[in-house]
Order: C-alpha cells, then structure tokens, then sequence
C-alpha cells in the first residue's frame, strides 16, 4: 500500500483536453510531453543508428485527479509508430500480488514468441520465471520457495534480451498508479535500471506516481520509487491548471461566454486539479448554469455534490464535441487480444 497520504480518487483521474492544436490538445503540459517526446526520439535514434541504445527513466508525480494518466495515454500515442509500447497499472486492492505489474507489461511482448523462443529469452531460467510471468502455475506449497534475487535478476536479463529482439521498435514500458505497484515488480525495474553503468538503457521506463513521502526513512514501494527517480533522466512534477486554463476549458465546455467572475470562482473551488475541474463542468453542463457571475456563488455547492463519483458516466455525456474531456482508461487497457494462449496460467 502506497504510503502517500493523499486519498484515492472515487474514480479514475484524468486530465482535461482541448483541440489547441500541439501535443494532442493536452492544457499546459508542453514540458511533460516534450520530455517524453526527447526520450523517444533518444531511444529511436540509438536503436536505428545500430550504436548503444539510449534509453532511460522518465518520471511524472503528481496528486490524485493532476492528469497523470491521460499524459501517459498521450505519450502512448506519440511513441506507437516507431516503439513497442508495453503498458501496466498498478491496483490498489493488488499490491500484494506478486509480478502483477510484471505481467502486464511482458506477457503481450512474449505473446509475439513462440515457446522455444520465449525459453530462449528466459536464457535458461524459463521454470524459475514462468510462474512470475505468468507462463506457468505457481509452485505448490510444498516446493522449495523460488529465489526472490534469482527471479528478479532473471527478468531483468530477460527485458534486455527482449529489447534486443525488437530493436527496430525499441520497448517503451509506461507505467501507472507506480505507487500501487507490486514491490516484486518495481524491484525487477530497480534491477533493470541498473544493468548499465553509464545508464544508456536498452528501453524506455516511464513511470507516473502520486507524491513520495517526505523524508530519508522511506521503505519498501516509496524506496524504491526514490531510487529510480535518482537515477531518472528526468523527474516532472505535474502542476495544477492556472487560472487561464481554467476558463479556457470552462468556455470549451459551458460556451465562450463564461465570464471572468465565473471561471475565477470555478478555480478557486477546483485549486486548478483537473479532475475536479472536469468534475464540476460536467455537474454545472447537467444542471444548465449559465457561466456568469451570478451563478459563480453556487460553483462551490455543486463541487461538493459532483465529488459524489459517477463521474464517468457524466463525462461521457458531454459528448466529443468541440471539448474532449479524457477519461483515465489505463493505457494497459488498450492492449492487444492475447495470443498463444496456451502459455497463460491464471493469476
């Protein structure tokens, strides 16, 4: 369990979207996009020029409903064409599920393989890594416990022979809700991160968390996230919207005339997160207030209504119109249908 103290969202965040023409219309997320958008270019020049492979670590923290999940769903879209793109999210409910992350992010790329090729990239460990990756039942109680070291350095091994295999598309792993990762899971991505001493990566690791606890006697998940980002590229984090992004997306949703008065108040009320931006918008569209200032007084009793949940379902009725309003779908929801489904053990 993450030991952030924010509290999580009643429904997945999101971060608001307007047609502005650059980045895929995301509002004032230009340095985070451009990141992104410098570290795959690094890793597919690397990979193309046949030299070292330039990849790296990307961090973006940021409170609940901040729009961590749809800037990761954007930097998705901008790296599928020339990348592999392997997707995950951590659970709240599944943090104590060893390798979830894992196997979300290496059991669609190993689905490409066959077995013998997939035992190829186990390097001669495939019965100690299957189970983690899902590729075989667990070991019965009355086995002798796998090696955690074993089995994390083993998958490490694996990701970089698998980087090598498809490096004409090197692997972007993106992953969400980092903070309700598995600990196995970050500790294989801790190892991986370490393979190379001068950090030229075989692949690109993106990871998107709430803020870490302050202060040096961080443990377990928190640790770990702190180790990365130090030996990350980059590490952003995420602001709320400004007050000219507020009215920006106020006038995209309720019309152009929504006036001065009004969106100040609707940012007052919000603090600018995105997600109580989006939320509110979407009570005042369904309640057909007008966005004047004679209305503003009453943007702060339908913010306390609207964090009721069923956001979603409001959002989805404000159409995609000339305002797209991004739900958080997991990017690992967008994967491809498994195949060889013959290797799939249930969790």
């Amino acid at each position: 369990m993450s030991s952030d103290p924010e509290q999580p969202s009643p429904v997945t965040p999101f971060a608001p979207m307007v047609p502005d023409g650059s980045h895929g219309g995301l509002l004032e997320r230009d340095p985070e996009l451009a990141a992104a958008a410098h570290a795959v270019d690094e890793l597919v020049a690397g990979a193309t020029a046949g030299g070292p492979v330039r990849g790296g670590i990307l961090v973006y923290r940021g409170e609940a409903g901040i729009g961590k999940t749809t800037l990761l769903r954007e930097i998705q879209r901008t790296a599928r064409d020339r990348c592999t793109v392997l997707t995950a999210r951590g659970g709240e409910t599944l943090t104590s599920v060893p390798f979830h992350v894992t196997r979300q992010l290496l059991q669609p790329a190993l689905d490409r393989f066959d077995e013998e090729d997939v035992r190829l990239l186990c390097g001669g460990h495939f019965d100690l890594l299957a189970p983690a990756l899902g590729l075989a039942p667990p070991p019965s109680a009355s086995a002798a416990p796998a090696d955690p070291q074993g089995v994390r350095d083993g998958l490490a091994k694996l990701l970089e022979r698998l980087a090598d295999r498809l490096r004409d598309r090197p692997p972007v792993l993106l992953v969400d809700d980092a903070h309700w990762a598995d600990a196995e899971s970050l500790a294989w991505l801790d190892a991986f991160t370490r393979i190379r001493r001068d950090r030229r990566l075989p692949a690109l690791v993106v990871l998107a968390h709430r803020p870490l606890s302050e202060g040096p006697q961080r443990t377990g998940v928190p640790a770990v996230l702190a180790a990365l980002a130090d030996r990350a590229v980059v590490t952003l984090g995420l602001h709320a919207l400004t007050l000219d992004a507020t009215a920006a997306l106020a006038r995209e949703t309720l019309g152009g005339h929504a006036d001065e008065p009004f969106c100040r108040e609707l940012w007052s009320v919000t603090s600018g997160n995105p997600y109580e931006t989006v939320e509110l918008l979407a009570k005042a569209r369904d309640r057909m207030l007008e966005p004047v200032a004679g209305s503003a007084s009453l943007l702060r009793g339908l913010g306390a209504e609207a964090r009721g949940g069923g956001l979603v379902a409001r959002v989805e009725e404000l159409g995609v119109g000339p305002t797209q309003l991004s739900p958080g779908r997991s990017p690992s929801s967008a994967r491809t249908a498994p195949r060889a489904s013959w290797r799939r053990s249930p969790e």
